[in-house]
C-alpha cells in the first residue's frame, strides 16, 4: 500500500513538473514577444522622420508612402500577436520598396537625415531578426512540449494553446536576406 502511494505521488511530482515547465515556456514566449515589441515600437517611430524626410523631394513617390504610414497606422492599432505581425510584415515590404525607389533619386540617396535613418532602421531590422529567431525557437520548444505526451495531457486540461510563429511571410524577404550570389564569368 505504501508504494502505491509512493507511486502516485511521484506521478503527481512529474504532472507538477509538466505543468511548471509549460508556465515558464508561456513566459519566456511573453518576455521574447516582449522583446520583438519593443524593437517593432522602435521602428514605428523612426517612420514619421523618414516619411517627412522624403516628401521633402519633389518627385517622390506618393503612393509608396502611403502604404508606409497606412501600414504603421495598421501596426500601430494591431490587438494581437498575429495582427502585429501581419502588419509588420506589410511594413517591412513597404519599407523595402521605398529603400529600393531612392535608388532612383540621387539626391535623396545623398541626403544625409535619410542615409541615418535608413541606417538606423537597418540596425533595428537586425535586431527584430535576432529576436525573431529566439522567440520562434522559444515557440518551437513549447509548441512540441503541448504536443508531447505525457505533457499534452496537463496542456489539454489547463488550455495552453500553440503560439504562433513570426516567420517572414513572402519569398522576397527571405531573399532579400541572402547574401548576394557572386558569379564570375
Amino acid at each position: 500500500m505504501k508504494w502505491i502511494f509512493l507511486f502516485l505521488g511521484a506521478i503527481l511530482l512529474y504532472f507538477i513538473y509538466i505543468y511548471n515547465k509549460l508556465v515558464s515556456l508561456k513566459a519566456a514566449i511573453d518576455a521574447a514577444w516582449s522583446d520583438i515589441n519593443v524593437q517593432l515600437k522602435r521602428r514605428l517611430d523612426l517612420i514619421p522622420a523618414l516619411v517627412k524626410t522624403v516628401q521633402g523631394y519633389k518627385d517622390y513617390e506618393a503612393s509608396t508612402l502611403k502604404q508606409i504610414v497606412e501600414a504603421r497606422n495598421k501596426a500601430l492599432s494591431a490587438k494581437s500577436v498575429h495582427e502585429s505581425i501581419e502588419a509588420n510584415q506589410k511594413l517591412s515590404k513597404a519599407l523595402h520598396s521605398l529603400f529600393a525607389l531612392a535608388e532612383n533619386y540621387p539626391e535623396l540617396k545623398a541626403n544625409q537625415n535619410f542615409l541615418q535613418l535608413q541606417e538606423e532602421l537597418s540596425q533595428i531590422e537586425e535586431t527584430i531578426a535576432n529576436a525573431r529567431r529566439y522567440y520562434n525557437a522559444v515557440v518551437r520548444d513549447y509548441n512540441a512540449k503541448i504536443e508531447s505526451f505525457p505533457d499534452i495531457i496537463i496542456a489539454k486540461r489547463f488550455h495552453f494553446e500553440p503560439k504562433e510563429y513570426f516567420e517572414l511571410e513572402e519569398q522576397e524577404q527571405a531573399q532579400a536576406n541572402k547574401m548576394p550570389e557572386i558569379k564570375f564569368d
